[in-house]
């Protein structure tokens, strides 16, 4: 099919958060997979995978970060504390159950 093949060039941006949602989709199948996961050697196999890719996924942000491509806002000291103090209640209550 001559003329109909498009050729599109990503940028260096796009093409980096390409891989940073490929990677989280990956994360997210290979989560499911481990706790659907009914015996060890097949849960082994996929928690291998699951930590390439969380690793993989580190490795892109960062390069993202790196370049300017991904910003992050850091949080106020405040909201760190509410949150923990939340965490530590909920984990009190789990305990108390």
């Amino acid at each position: 099919m001559k003329g109909s093949k498009q050729e599109t060039t990503l940028s260096e941006k796009d093409a980096l958060q390409d891989l940073l949602d490929c990677e989280k989709l990956l994360m997210n199948y290979y989560a499911a997979a481990l706790t659907e996961g009914s015996c060890k050697p097949f849960r082994k196999e996929i928690l291998k995978h699951y930590t390439m890719h969380a690793d993989t996924q580190f490795q892109v942000f960062e390069q993202m970060l790196s370049r300017g491509y991904y910003e992050v806002q850091p949080a106020a000291k405040m909201l760190i504390d509410q949150n923990a103090e939340k965490f530590s209640k909920v984990q009190k209550q789990i305990a108390a159950s």
